[in-house]
C-alpha cells in the first residue's frame, strides 16, 4: 500500500553502510518508485551506495530497459532484477539475458500463486510456476521468488514453496517474503539445496 509507509533510515546510503558494518556482504535494492512508475527513479542513490561502500548489489523496481540494466551495471551493481518485463515484454527478457548473462535476475512475485507486477498493484493472469519455467527456458539461472501475502508481514515463511519453485525453475532460489526471525532461516536451511539466499528488510 503506497499510501502506508515506514520511513526506517532518511539516508539510504547510511543505512547500506550501517549492513556493511554489520558483516554483510550483498544488499538487495527495491526502488519502489520506479516498480510502480515503470521508470527508475532512485539510481543515483544506488550509484551512490556502490561508491561508497565495498557491498555486491542487487537491484529490483523499474528496470524495464537495456540501458538501464547498462547504467547499474556500469554503476558496479552485481543483479539486476526484472520483474514486470518478464510477463509484460518476454522478448526485453530474453535480449537482456543474451547481452547480461549471469548479472540478470528473474524476479516473480506471486500472490496466491499468481505473478504480480507493476509495483504488486497487478495480476498478470499468470501462474508463478508457468512463468519460472518460461524464465528458466530463456536461460535465467537467478530468481527472487517473493510471496507477497507474507512479504514485510513477518508472518514466517513457507519452505516448501520455495523447495517446488526451485525444482521447476531448475536453479537454487533466492528467497524472499515473510522472513521474521533466525528461526524462519533455520526452516530453510532444511531446504538448503533450493535456497541461493534469503532476503530480510523489515525484520532487520
Amino acid at each position: 500500500d503506497y499510501d502506508l509507509v515506514t520511513y526506517y533510515n532518511d539516508d539510504p546510503v547510511e543505512q547500506a553502510k550501517i549492513f556493511e558494518d554489520a558483516g554483510a556482504q550483498w544488499i538487495h535494492v527495491v526502488d519502489l518508485d520506479g516498480a510502480r512508475s515503470g521508470v527508475p527513479e532512485n539510481i543515483a542513490i544506488i550509484e551512490a551506495i556502490a561508491r561508497k561502500t565495498l557491498l555486491k548489489i542487487e537491484v529490483g523496481g523499474g528496470i524495464r530497459s537495456l540501458e538501464t540494466v547498462q547504467r547499474l551495471v556500469d554503476a558496479g551493481v552485481s543483479r539486476v532484477v526484472m520483474g514486470t518485463v518478464l510477463v509484460k515484454d518476454p522478448e526485453l527478457a530474453e535480449e537482456a539475458i543474451k547481452r547480461f548473462g549471469d548479472v540478470m535476475c528473474a524476479g516473480i512475485d506471486a500472490r496466491d500463486g499468481e505473478v504480480a507486477v507493476a509495483g504488486w498493484e497487478q495480476g498478470a493472469g499468470i501462474s508463478a510456476f508457468d512463468l519460472a519455467t518460461r524464465m528458466a527456458l530463456l536461460g535465467y539461472r537467478h530468481m527472487v521468488y517473493t510471496d507477497i501475502a507474507r512479504d514485510g508481514m513477518q508472518t514466517g515463511i513457507d519452505a516448501q514453496a520455495y523447495q517446488k519453485m526451485a525444482q521447476i525453475f531448475g536453479s537454487p532460489v533466492t528467497a524472499s517474503g515473510g522472513i521474521a526471525s533466525m528461526d524462519d532461516i533455520d526452516r530453510l536451511g532444511k531446504v538448503a539445496n533450493s535456497i541461493d539466499g534469503v532476503i530480510t528488510g523489515r525484520a532487520v
